[in-house]
């Protein structure tokens, strides 16, 4: 076995400024007037920068996104911080408007997972008879993993994990299709995210209730800014980070309760301390939208709640390694034409219901990513409909072990008629 060199730069603190530095060229030069970069951002969006040079820096090993701990802080710390943020502005009246497309398309992108792992195996296993194993292992085992995390999310597919029982080296191979070929599908959808209205057209989309939804609540923030002050941030951060701590203080109570007491609700997620973390942080977030806490939004609580989770974008990135296709690159088709099925029955069920690429891109996040990513993908359309994501990858959790659980099952019985 290759080992892994040291990367060349390993002190957290200097990776942290790195990301920051580059967050801030790449928002300097995209809000630049200057001919060169106004030309350059109409082809390459700001944000898919900030995912693909940190993706950059770990591939050539001058960072390390498996050894930082930066990841970590990212999704503990600012990611409830900012589902806070993101949501206390929230308007339930107007997220009616977007009816009930946004929960079909949702159940497609499962459907898609579901359906797309077992056709992969099926067609790339009776190409390649040697992508059925890894090492001594039944690569079923190992795929029913990456259902477990395209539908739910990490607790989901360690529930997996233990249900199907696929070795640890396996597991290793899993996480790394699972991260790439995901990854690079965020990366299209941050893309196109900034011209739906292209894709809008070829699906026939009716967008309307979005953009209602979109200019209804940008007026009705726009009116509430006033000019912060360093009394008022200070109030929008102990809300965001008290409202995370008292989070945080809850997951470890409930989490451990119900791992202790009702131990078979683990495949459901509920024995998770990041499932309540989310949870927690959400609901405590909406439960303020019914409060004059809706007035932070007038300090910029959604700007900084937008902040954290571009910082939240370059630690993801950091973690994705561009060269890993190499590896095990018949692995890596399984993943490609699984991820290829989830997109075609999306576009498909969005063709015929008329629904615009916004539920497309959100619905599929919300089962390929999860609630660590959906919001992101949700921000590059509008900051403001971030409560969108964050709502649809919540129900991921709710269904990932379901799913998960049936497509582990046919994706074993593929194995077993080509085995």
């Amino acid at each position: 076995m290759t080992e892994v060199s040291e990367p060349l730069i390993t002190n957290e603190a200097v990776v942290l400024g790195l990301l920051m530095i580059i967050l801030a060229l790449v928002f300097y030069t995209s809000s630049s007037s200057r001919a060169i970069w106004v030309k350059f951002y109409k082809v390459v969006p700001s944000v898919l920068l900030c995912y693909f040079i940190p993706a950059l820096f770990n591939t050539f090993n001058i960072i390390s996104g498996e050894t930082s701990q930066l990841y970590f802080v990212a999704s503990r710390f600012f990611l409830p911080a900012s589902l806070i943020l993101l949501t206390l502005s929230i308007d339930f009246k107007s997220l009616r408007m977007l009816g009930s497309k946004a929960v079909i398309m949702f159940f497609a992108g499962t459907v898609g997972v579901m359906l797309g792992g077992p056709l992969a195996l099926f067609l790339v296993g009776s190409v390649y008879p040697d992508v059925l194993y890894t090492g001594d292992d039944e690569v079923w085992k190992g795929l029913a993993t990456i259902s477990g995390s395209w539908i739910g999310g990490g607790a989901n597919q360690a529930a997996m994990l233990e249900v199907f029982g696929a070795s640890k080296e396996a597991f290793g191979q899993m996480i790394a299709v699972d991260v790439l070929v995901a990854n690079v599908w965020m990366g299209f959808l941050l893309y196109f995210a900034q011209k739906p209205e292209t894709i809008d057209k070829l699906l026939r989309a009716d967008s309307r209730p979005i953009r209602e939804l979109e200019e209804r609540l940008e007026g009705l923030q726009a009116g509430k800014r006033v000019v912060p002050t360093v009394a008022t941030m200070m109030v929008v951060l102990g809300v965001a980070f008290g409202l995370t701590g008292l989070s945080h203080f809850l997951a470890d109570i409930i989490a451990p309760y119900f791992a202790e007491n009702f131990p078979e609700l683990e495949t459901y997620s509920i024995t998770s301390g990041f499932f309540w973390l989310v949870i927690i942080a959400t609901t405590a977030g909406l439960a303020l939208s019914f409060t004059k806490a809706r007035e932070l939004e007038g300090y910029g609580a959604s700007r900084f709640g937008t902040v954290f989770l571009y910082f939240l974008v370059a630690t993801i990135g950091m973690s994705m390694d561009l060269g890993a296709v190499l590896d095990n690159p018949t692995l890596f088709l399984v993943g490609a034409i699984w991820i290829l099925v989830h997109i075609t029955i999306m576009l498909v069920v969005a063709r015929i219901i008329r629904a615009p690429f916004f539920y497309v891109a959100v619905g599929s996040q919300a089962n390929i990513g999860g609630a660590a990513s959906a919001p992101i993908v949700a921000v590059a359309f509008n900051k403001f409909l971030a409560p969108v994501g964050v709502l649809l990858a919540v129900l991921g959790y709710a269904v990932g072990t379901y799913g998960a659980y049936l497509c582990g099952l046919m994706l074993q019985y593929v194995w077993n008629l080509l085995a």
